[in-house]
């Protein structure tokens, strides 16, 4: 923002901000005029600025000394959000695309339509949300105001959505039996619960946003907000009656969070269970005195080989149940104050700040940047597979070959959505390579 000194024209008293470019609230620059004209902090009509008649008046969002820095910090961690959130989820859409083993994986199926969701939040919503956000001004008209609000209420839904199928996934591969399982979770199955996934949450969004359900008697208050900063600045507000706002944050939230909690409570249940049952085996094979070899499997022994698989499968199964607990948390926490804002905020007659809303919303945006994150960090198939795609598929990082030099070793399914279906040497079929 620069000071501007017109031409000779008298007498200067009155100091006005012109905009670059007129129809938004950026402070190009600062200058002076006269005759004053005093009007705080409207717009003065048909003219492009702003003017008071003492530099004290200023409006602090355009002549306050602290405000660029403000400004420019905001704007970079709204921009490492948006760019880590897009890098993010292409990439698991990308690895899961490129990697034959995660294709074989029926959990990824659902992180493949949780990761679009989570990139058409951070390409469609997060960006529009964060220009209102620094210019405190919405310029592109109250259609598409309404059209953005149905897309972020869509994106975010389908995004939780997902997390509790895969939640309801993981409860069926890891507390029910294989074969169960296999038959619970058939293509057509995983199918329809990400189209549900996607379909369900039209009926909280679009549908009753575009036809204005969500501001019945409620209109005066919507008009009040839209107008509070001056008698021509627009924002795009979206406030929701009580109706609306319990409907809505039910179906997105209380319950996927409800079946989430009880699918990952059976999990940890059965996780402990496992860890009994590896206790008891280990005991067991040393009262046996059978000498585990290299590979972790009982030399010439079948029932020792069986053992170590069931072993395997157990550790492998409450290590995917611990990072998917892990991803829940982060979804808690991102998610957990928007929601319990935007019940609690019609029964205290909407006086929540808006920067509270603003700081809830976009804790919850950040939960899209979360999710290829944890992926990375705590999922080793996902790590090896953005490894290759970011090495530009370097041997190193691939799996090892099955018919290499080594031995062979008994197949057991390894990622986030494993479980033992069948013991063999060097077959592929529904199973992967060991990890070590």
């Amino acid at each position: 923002m620069k000071v501007e000194e017109p031409p000779d024209q008298g007498h200067m008293t009155s100091w006005c901000c012109r905009f670059d470019p007129p129809e938004t609230s950026w402070c190009y620059s600062v200058f002076r005029l006269t005759p004053a004209v005093s009007l705080h902090p409207s717009r003065l009509p048909g003219n492009p600025n702003w003017c008071w008649t003492d530099v004290a008046q200023i409006h602090p969002e355009a002549f306050r000394s602290d405000s660029m820095p403000t400004r420019m910090v905001l704007i970079c961690f709204l921009s490492l959000v948006m760019l880590m959130s897009i890098l993010g989820n292409l990439l698991v859409m990308v690895a899961v695309c490129k990697d034959r083993q995660l294709r074989k994986i029926k959990t990824n199926y659902f992180i493949v339509s949780l990761a679009f969701a989570d990139l058409l939040v951070s390409v469609l919503v997060m960006p529009f949300g964060a220009i209102e956000l620094v210019h405190q001004h919405w310029i592109y008209g109250e259609t598409f105001c309404l059209v953005r609000t149905s897309l972020d209420v869509l994106l975010t839904t389908a995004s939780i959505l997902n997390l509790c199928c895969i939640a309801l996934d993981r409860y069926y591969a890891i507390c029910c039996q294989p074969l169960v399982y296999r038959n619970k979770m058939t293509p057509m199955r995983v199918a329809l619960m990400i189209g549900g996934c996607w379909v369900i949450p039209t009926f909280i969004s679009f549908l009753p946003i575009m036809q204005g359900w969500n501001s019945i008697g409620i209109d005066h208050v919507i008009e009040e907000r839209r107008h509070s900063e001056g008698s021509n600045s627009t924002s795009c507000v979206f406030m929701v009656n009580k109706p609306y706002a319990l409907t809505c944050s039910v179906v997105a939230f209380y319950i996927p969070l409800v079946l989430m909690v009880l699918a990952y409570q059976r999990i940890y249940v059965t996780a402990r269970a496992h860890a009994l049952q590896i206790s008891m085996l280990q005991r067991a094979g040393g009262a046996g005195g059978s000498s585990p070899g290299p590979s972790g499997v009982a030399a010439g022994s079948s029932s020792d080989s069986a053992d170590h698989q069931r072993n395997h499968r157990m550790r492998t199964e409450t290590k995917a149940a611990k990072t998917l607990c892990i991803i829940m948390g982060c979804f808690c926490l991102c998610w957990a104050p928007f929601f319990i804002t935007n019940v609690v905020d019609p029964f205290i007659d909407y006086t929540v700040p808006d920067k509270l809303w603003a700081a809830c919303l976009w804790l919850g945006y950040i939960n899209s940047m979360l999710n290829p994150i944890l992926y990375a960090f705590l999922n080793k198939s996902f790590r090896r597979a953005f490894l290759i795609i970011l090495c530009c598929g370097r041997s190193r990082y691939r799996r090892p070959s099955i018919l290499g030099p080594r031995a062979p070793r008994t197949a057991t399914q390894i990622t986030s959505s494993t479980h033992v279906l069948r013991a063999c040497w060097g077959c592929h079929g529904d199973v992967n390579i060991p990890e070590s």
